[in-house]
């Protein structure tokens, strides 16, 4: 089963990178299958450790998938690496296999450590419809744009209707960063 999580890790020059990702859950182990041209990739494949944070915060997972933000952290107990200050729970991770593709990596990984700040409720139908939409925005150069407004417009209804604050701000951080996008 894919979970999707914020995946953190850190970069040549010490700082935090965060991404979402959807990783493949076990008990003792997680699969990460990143990008190779993406930074996750290198830093996992550079230092050997990476963060799996699970949260329920859609905002989170929009600024740092569209925005590349930095986000509000503390240092992993286990690992050299970062946790999420927003992450409901965590593993921290070692890698101790590699495989993959020229495209895409396969990273199996050992887990360290497991923290726990609260429960995590899941996700309302916005969460869903928001993560999504993240999801789609991520390719908006690749994307036909007609399925991706109709989809848009299809997310968006679900938000309103079902989203607070948070999801109805995350979700329209995702309408900008298409818009700035469609406009290139």
């Amino acid at each position: 089963m894919i979970i999707e999580t914020i995946f953190s890790t850190i970069n040549e020059d010490g700082t935090p990178n965060f991404a979402p990702m959807g990783i493949t859950w076990g008990e003792e182990s997680l699969t990460v299958r990143p990008f190779r041209q993406t930074d996750t990739c290198r830093n996992l494949l550079t230092t050997g450790y990476g963060v799996a944070n699970l949260t329920d915060d859609v905002l989170a997972y929009v600024r740092c998938a569209l925005y590349d933000d930095i986000l509000p952290h503390f240092p992993a107990r286990a690992v050299p690496g970062v946790v999420f200050e927003g992450a409901c729970s965590w593993r921290e991770l070692r890698v101790v296999s590699q495989a993959g593709t020229n495209g895409r990596a396969e990273l199996v990984c050992r887990v360290l450590y497991d923290g726990r700040q609260r429960d995590f409720l899941g996700f309302c139908r916005a969460c869903n419809a928001v993560i999504e939409a993240a999801i789609l925005a991520t390719r908006v150069e690749i994307c036909d744009r007609k399925m991706l407004d109709e989809s848009l417009l299809r997310y968006a209804g679900i938000v309103e209707k079902t989203g607070g604050d948070s999801e109805k701000q995350a979700f329209q951080l995702v309408r900008d960063y298409v818009r700035q996008r469609g406009d290139q």
